[in-house]
């Protein structure tokens, strides 16, 4: 099963495991990243934070961007819809030296984003994609900071979008293009598209490439990558609750068959620790537990944990409650199998996804949506 890759070369970094941590909002905080970095090597990027939120400074936008001192790389992904805004943004993490690689959000398909033509809307209006990619790649190319790009495949099967975004972001200067294989209106429904990875591979062999979608384990990293002939693979929701999975890339981009397979005291420890963290992180005790509780169910996905236990755990007010709550667990309880595995979050269903009027109708942006595409810089994430 050993995955023959070379080390990732983005620009003048190199990320020796090409594994990418995929920016999740309220995921890939500080304390997620570390828990990550500490199973396996990889690029672990921070959660989306809002080019406007950026240039404005909010204290939840500094937040985002701030990062351990031991994260040899600082990655900051941007979502913008004005190339102005964007290429702002993308000069403040420059010149204050806050950020060693950016990457842009083209596969939000929150309907909130869409629906005024942000995220995964955003690349059929080629305008305003290629605006938006050539002042990001300008600006950070001022400090040498290689920017990638993170997309779907399109809108819906048919205004597909990824073939000609892939090849803008190509001539523009970024350092490689990650696809998810799904478009917008599948949000995380069915299968993703690795048919659409590989053909993105093929097209685009001047640059790295890196896939995204339903890598759930190390072995479904490898079939990616021997399926598509991508150059890293990007995880997603496949590490929710899991941040061994790392450990468990790593070990296969080395040749070793050995995986993580923690027993219920092992996951009750790293719960407990990853609660620390986020009191850390957020300095303060309320918020941190506050924030723990979404993880609960991923965490302990397969495992036998009664009921009740489950719903106070997923209430938890404080770590002395934590530990007690904790301590009820069957420590000696062996890891569960498959039932431990596999897809985990809400994958929502196909629907249609909400657009501006009249977007659909051109591939170049008219008077009318030209001065109504700033609302869409809104601070949700997806992709």
């Amino acid at each position: 099963m050993r995955l023959d890759l070379p080390p990732l070369t983005l620009g003048n970094i190199t990320v020796d495991t090409p594994v990418i941590l995929a920016p999740m909002a309220g995921i890939t905080n500080k304390a997620f990243r570390r828990l990550c970095r500490e199973y396996g090597g990889g690029l672990y990027v921070s959660e989306m934070v809002t080019s406007r939120a950026l240039v404005e400074r909010t204290p939840e936008s500094m937040r985002i961007i701030s990062h351990d001192d031991d994260e040899k790389v600082r990655s900051v992904q941007l979502y913008g819809v004005d190339p102005k805004t964007v290429g702002a943004a993308v000069r403040l993490l420059v010149e204050e030296d806050r950020a060693d690689h950016i990457d842009l959000n083209f596969g939000c398909p929150v309907p909130k984003v869409t629906r005024k033509g942000g995220g995964a809307a955003l690349p059929w209006k080629l305008d305003l994609f290629t605006g938006i990619v050539q002042t990001a790649v300008r600006e950070a190319s001022k400090g040498d900071v290689p920017l990638t790009i993170k997309m779907r495949k399109g809108i819906d099967e048919d205004h597909l979008t990824f073939r000609e975004a892939g090849k803008i972001a190509r001539d523009s200067g970024v350092a490689a293009v990650a696809l998810h294989g799904r478009t917008a209106s599948q949000f995380y429904s069915g299968q993703a598209d690795w048919n659409a990875i590989a053909e993105l591979r093929e097209a685009l062999p001047d640059i790295p490439v890196l896939g995204n979608g339903d890598i759930w384990s190390a072995e479904d990293a490898v079939r990616m990558v021997r399926q598509t002939g991508v150059d890293g693979v990007v995880i997603g929701r496949g590490c929710q609750g899991r941040p061994w999975l790392f450990g468990d890339l790593m070990n296969a981009f080395e040749g070793s068959s050995t995986r993580h397979r923690p027993g219920l005291g092992q996951v009750a420890d790293t719960v407990y620790r990853h609660a620390e963290l986020l009191v850390e992180t957020f300095g303060s005790e309320m918020m941190g537990l506050r924030d723990i509780r979404k993880h609960m169910a991923w965490y302990f996905k397969g495992y036998v944990v009664g009921g009740d236990l489950r719903a106070r755990l997923a209430t938890v007010p404080t770590l002395e409650v934590l530990r007690g709550l904790l301590a009820e667990l069957d420590h000696d309880s062996p890891y569960p199998g498959q039932d431990a595995e596999g897809p985990r979050g809400r994958a929502g269903s196909p629907k249609r996804t909400a657009l501006p009027e009249h977007w659909l109708e051109g591939r170049v942006l008219n008077a009318a949506q030209q001065a109504d595409i700033a609302a869409a810089e809104l601070d949700v994430s997806g992709g």
